[in-house]
């Protein structure tokens, strides 16, 4: 693989080209923002922990039936994708209330919700990903109806796919986020599944084990990263 100035660099991941037209590299940074970018920094490591989770999810969800952008690992921050064409639709998948859901509508953090509740937001840092609908998205161009539905049940069953994981390894799956891209006539899973990007509790403690140790100063963002690694990707 070959990798000179990136063609896309984000808030934690920089995508360069290689050789092979239909692969992309993706370097997983040790950047972790929040707030919009209005908070940042640089952990060692950081990177590593989320390559590794990412692929070990992916792995699991494609020997499971959800198609993604994965290929494979190159080295320890080093992912090998197939190109997407992005939809700028963040599906985020809801089982307890808590963040936004809690800030912005009257129900209690901690609530469980049965079913699962599907949010949709349009990526967009200046307009602070507002809320978006199926009717907006299908107006915008971004998915047909058909499309949509088709995302928001692969978002269910990956769902349920890693509330089993991470069950089985003492933690609550309260929300994650998804992005989709489009590769040929197929959609696919894409971006990363990680910490960044999931809300984990502890069973037992209830303490955050994502990103809000970061976003909020609940303790060591590392050694949390660390220990949701070691516990569902086998992390020495």
């Amino acid at each position: 693989m070959t990798e000179q100035e990136p063609i896309y660099r984000g808030k934690a991941k920089s995508i360069f080209r290689s050789e092979n037209p239909d692969e992309l590299i993706v370097k997983f940074r040790d950047d972790i923002t929040a707030f919009d970018g209005a908070k940042k920094d640089e952990l060692s490591s950081k990177g590593v922990y989320n390559a590794k989770v990412s692929a070990y999810l992916f792995r699991y969800l494609e020997e499971n039936g959800v198609r993604s952008h994965f290929v494979r690992m190159e080295d320890e921050r080093t992912m090998i994708v197939r190109p997407l064409e992005m939809i700028p639709v963040e599906v985020i998948v809801r089982n307890i209330a808590a963040g936004s859901l809690v800030r912005n509508y009257p129900i209690e953090e901690g609530t469980p919700l049965d079913p699962p509740v599907i949010v949709l937001d349009y990526k967009d840092d200046e307009r602070h990903d507002p809320m978006i609908n199926d009717e907006i998205i299908v107006a915008l161009g971004f998915m047909t109806a058909e499309e949509i539905e088709a995302v928001k049940q692969t978002a269910l069953k990956i769902n349920d796919l890693l509330k089993g994981k991470v069950d089985a390894i003492g933690l609550d799956l309260v929300d994650f986020k998804l992005e989709f891209g489009r590769h040929g006539d197929e959609i696919l899973l894409g971006d990363e599944i990680s910490m960044d990007s999931m809300r984990l509790w502890d069973k037992q403690t209830h303490a955050s084990m994502d990103k809000d140790v970061y976003r909020f100063d609940k303790g060591d963002v590392m050694t949390t990263y660390a220990e949701v690694a070691k516990r569902l990707a086998g992390e020495e």
